[in-house]
């Protein structure tokens, strides 16, 4: 369902723009919103959302598939971690409809996607890797689990 914003975004607390194959670290607080823009187009935005007071409860892809009943999230659904609990609200969406069956790319998936010579190709879980060696204070180490499985 596309949905625009009701947001003004120049009332931001922080605007930043993230370079392909980058990452962002960053706490969101209860209530704050976050918004992601694919600038060129035909991009995803691979994303871990986790309680940052206990990194064990993160979101759950099969959590929020029995809560709403549909593999694809849009305006109005909402994530859910893996204690049950709704996590995030998308509350816009310009885009229409997305899935998070499959997970984040990786050395191993860009091989058997593209060809064995991707295999140095950048990766997504490469940059959550850089992103938890980089920030340890985050308490995001405890995710090095569930980047490489």
């Amino acid at each position: 369902m596309i949905k625009e914003s009701e947001r003004n975004p120049a009332q931001a607390r922080l605007q930043q723009q993230i370079d392909a194959g980058d990452y962002w670290l960053q706490r969101i607080a209860a209530g704050e919103t976050l918004r992601i823009t694919d600038l060129e187009g035909n991009q995803a935005a691979d994303t871990l959302f986790f309680n940052a007071d206990d990194t064990a409860e993160r979101y759950s892809m099969s959590e929020m598939l029995r809560g709403q009943h549909n593999v694809f999230i849009t305006a109005g659904s909402v994530l859910r971690s893996s204690l049950d609990r709704p996590m995030l609200t998308i509350t816009a969406d310009t885009c229409g409809r997305h899935d998070t069956l499959c997970g984040a790319c990786s050395c191993e998936s860009n091989t058997v996607r593209y060809d064995l010579e991707k295999r140095h190709m950048h990766s997504c879980r490469d940059s959550w890797m850089l992103a938890v060696a980089a920030h340890p204070e985050s308490g995001a180490d405890a995710l090095r689990y569930h980047a490489q499985h």
